[in-house]
């Protein structure tokens, strides 16, 4: 019995197969089957009679921080502290309103997928109804998502904080709604979601922690961004250093994923390898609001897990291409600046098409799943025209623009003009061709 194939995309294909390998097959065929699985990847396909013999043989029915997210481009005047006290929180307080998270966020979902981002991490607030309202949205559009209710019960505004209870309480609701909510897709996950150990106390971070340990979801939260912010920590904990504060709190292991660590010591980097949990870098973020260079070669070169992150509203720029550039421009800063005696290469281009891709699924243990184009993961895949109407990409007569050539200006020059299609597990969710409402 023949394999029922859905789509076969025939053309140019381009993804990372490790760290330091990217792989581009100029005449492919990729056939994805009814379930949105890659069934085949067929490679050097020369002519139409090629072509016409492979499709023969199968059965093919077709050939073819969410809530700060209005903030984006603002408040980039002051550092992390001051700038969640006088930006971020009036803002997350607006989410109270079931109404204002029903306009809002099929927004920011939107936007997000017609940028190009397949799988998103998404930090909602602390409003239990709201939170719920992004994972049905995300379930709704077809986006890979991991949706968090955010923890809260200390050093927050007096207007935007929860009870320990209630925090507890309502953290375990959502899971449960949102495990409930996608049982047969198993696209939308639930993540456990403390903003960060100084607005969440003792008491609240073991209670989440035996939540996530009771329902196996991951864990996000934010680690060693700001000086100002690692001080905080030190005062209010007795742990040697902020790494440790979230792993006495059992809420350090190989599901967890920690924006920033920017700013990680030695035996912080060594713990966080050794539970086996990951960072997201968001270098536009750090750039933004000064918190400093993470210096992403030396977390490689140890063995840390490591995908690009946007970190929306910190970060101005919506798109995982800006990522990619600006973690280019953060490797370079970190050669620049480092002693003579301690000097190391700039994140390769390669590399920084891994993290984008492959990095990322490693972080959500979706390495498995998603992240290249091997035979048997899930079809999440951009369809790019770099000639597209009124492309930001340039290609002149009489200069060899080769695929690899092409392919680093859309890294570097393209924007959301450039994707035509963008699919995930097989479906076409959103793209400049995209009939659906997105």
């Amino acid at each position: 019995m023949t394999s029922k194939i859905s789509r076969i995309f025939h053309g140019t294909l381009i993804h990372s197969l490790s760290l330091t390998e990217l792989e581009i097959i100029k005449d492919a065929l990729v056939g994805v089957d009814e379930f949105g699985k890659i069934a085949f990847v067929e490679k050097e396909v020369l002519s139409e009679q090629t072509v016409n013999d492979i499709l023969s043989e199968w059965e093919a029915t077709e050939t073819k921080h969410a809530p700060q997210y209005p903030n984006a481009g603002t408040g980039l005047d002051v550092p992390l502290l001051e700038w969640l006290e006088k930006y971020t929180f009036p803002l997350e307080q607006l989410f109270s309103s079931l109404a204002f998270a029903e306009k809002t966020y099929p927004i920011v979902v939107s936007n997000l997928l017609r940028h190009g981002t397949t799988t998103a991490v998404y930090y909602a607030t602390i409003h239990l109804e709201s939170s719920k309202c992004l994972a049905r949205i995300v379930h709704q559009k077809g986006q890979r998502g991991f949706i968090g209710k955010v923890n809260m019960d200390r050093n927050s505004p007096e207007t935007y904080i929860e009870t320990t209870e209630s925090s507890s309480k309502d953290t375990e609701n959502f899971v449960k709604y949102v495990l409930d909510l996608d049982q047969q897709s198993r696209l939308v996950t639930p993540i456990i979601t403390p903003r960060f150990a100084i607005s969440c106390s003792s008491e609240l971070m073991h209670s989440i922690s035996e939540i996530a340990e009771r329902y196996n979801v991951p864990i996000q939260s934010h680690l060693s961004e700001n000086d100002a912010e690692i001080a905080f920590v030190a005062e209010l904990f007795s742990d040697p250093n902020y790494t440790s504060v979230y792993d006495n709190h059992k809420l350090l292991n190989n599901r967890t994923i920690m924006a920033h660590g920017i700013h990680l010591s030695p035996e912080e980097r060594n713990l966080i390898k050794t539970r086996g949990a990951g960072i997201s870098h968001c270098p536009n973020s750090n750039f933004s609001l000064c918190s400093g260079v993470c210096n992403v070669r030396q977390l490689l070169d140890e063995g840390i897990k490591v995908g690009l992150g946007t970190d929306v509203s910190g970060g101005f720029s919506k798109t995982i291409l800006d990522s990619i550039r600006s973690a280019s421009v953060a490797g370079k800063v970190t050669q620049m600046t480092a002693p003579k005696d301690k000097k190391s290469s700039p994140i390769t281009l390669n590399e920084l098409f891994y993290l984008s891709t492959m990095g990322g699924a490693s972080l959500l243990n979706l390495e498995n799943v998603i992240g290249n184009f091997e035979v048997g993961k899930e079809f999440d895949a951009l369809l790019i025209d770099p000639e597209s109407h009124q492309s930001p990409i340039n290609l002149f007569e009489g200069i060899d623009d080769d695929v690899e050539r092409v392919f680093e200006k859309f890294l570097f020059l393209g924007d959301e003009r450039n994707i035509l299609k963008v699919y995930v597990r097989g479906k076409m969710v959103s793209g400049t061709e995209y009939e659906g409402d997105c």
